[in-house]
């Protein structure tokens, strides 16, 4: 009887240890969820409509940095291996619908010449290995866009398009501009958008506007409604912000307000490196949209306080229709975070912070928790 018991009490722990990883993994707050519901046009069938429902999960990682140091560390004789510093994480990658991140530096190849900071241009293998990772997008609008020059921009997206990776926020004309970039998974539509707040002062060609979507208040507004008649979904991807700065500034905040007010559901943010804390924001008649201020870096040769922590942000989405209503929930989301070790310019691996040795010994034995309770600091201004 006492051993029957003592299982039974070992099993009860073992629950509540499980329910506590779950629950520390969930970015909570007092406004965990969003539903929005649309009439449609056509007729109504009333009571005759059978209601059909579907979910997916959407989820983004940050800054794709490749620094020389990086790539060289990657390299094996003629090529480039990208999916060793990947490893580690793979597979938590490829369990979300949609994954998005930021490819920061463009992908012209060796052909120009590769470099590192402050005017990069990256291997073509490290695209490869971010979708051979379980990423479906990538975003290319940020202050790195035109680094090496317009020719170098188009030789990177020309190797997007050629390996079928998916992108935004910069294009090869007018048109592909004009066009709102949509993926669908199980039914539901996502509408991808990006802009950056600037290009390091590098000016875009006159008449070649449409090269990268620079923020612009009168053109978001009128992608995002074009958006919201295409897709279920918003999702914008914004590079904004100040340089390792922990919290957003008040521009941030004000920033996504306007975009909540648009309509857009998820704010993914990039520029300061380090992570930024998440919050939603309600916007005007009731809608409300989930906001990541910065998800830091995920891959890069930075390796200063806080700017080797970043991870994956991932909100999973539930769409209901009955005759000619459409309801949307997102669901409060949950936050993996990730660490980049290295030796002395070498070795870059990347790790789940809550098993990283590397990161204990760097920062302390609670950084899993510090970084967890950061998230949910709700974007205090600062």
């Amino acid at each position: 009887m006492q051993k029957k018991t003592y299982l039974l009490f070992v099993f009860i722990l073992l629950l509540f240890g499980i329910i506590g990883i779950i629950l520390i993994n969930t970015i909570d707050n007092s406004s965990s969820t969003y539903k929005e519901v649309r009439s449609n046009s056509g007729r109504d069938k009333g009571n005759l409509a059978k209601e059909e429902s579907s979910e997916i999960t959407l989820a983004a990682i940050g800054d794709i940095l490749i620094h020389d140091r990086v790539y060289n560390d990657a390299r094996e004789g003629n090529r480039f291996n990208f999916d060793k510093m990947l490893d580690n994480i793979a597979s938590e990658l490829k369990k979300p619908d949609l994954l998005i991140a930021n490819q920061e530096t463009i992908v012209a190849g060796e052909s120009i010449g590769l470099s590192g900071y402050p005017a990069f241009n990256s291997p073509h293998e490290i695209a490869d290995s971010l979708k051979k990772a379980g990423i479906d997008i990538v975003t290319t609008a940020n202050n790195h866009a035109l680094d090496r020059g317009v020719d170098a921009q188009k030789l990177s997206l020309d190797y997007l398009n050629q390996i079928g990776l998916p992108h935004v926020g910069t294009y090869l004309s007018k048109d592909d501009q004009d066009k709102v970039v949509v993926l669908e998974k199980k039914g539901i539509k996502v509408a991808y958008l990006a802009y950056t707040y600037g290009l390091n002062g590098i000016p875009i060609p006159e008449g070649k506007e449409y090269i990268v979507n620079i923020l612009d208040k009168k053109r978001m507004s009128n992608e995002i409604q074009k958006a919201k008649k295409e897709a279920d979904v918003v999702v914008m991807m914004i590079h904004w912000g100040n340089e390792y700065q922990r919290f957003p500034s008040n521009e941030q905040k004000e920033l996504a307000q306007f975009f909540v007010d648009e309509g857009v559901h998820i704010i993914f943010g990039s520029h300061p490196h380090v992570l930024q804390p998440i919050e939603w924001v309600k916007g005007h008649n009731g809608h409300k949209g989930l906001v990541v201020y910065s998800l830091g870096n995920f891959l890069s040769g930075q390796d200063e306080e806080y700017r080797d922590i970043g991870g994956m942000v991932t909100v999973t989405v539930k769409k209901k229709q009955l005759g000619k209503q459409t309801s949307i929930t997102m669901e409060a989301p949950s936050f993996y975070p990730t660490f980049v070790s290295s030796k002395a310019e070498k070795d870059y691996k990347m790790y789940p912070l809550q098993d990283s040795q590397h990161a204990i010994n760097k920062y302390s034995p609670s950084i899993y928790k510090e970084i967890m309770e950061h998230m949910q600091k709700e974007g205090q201004a600062d």
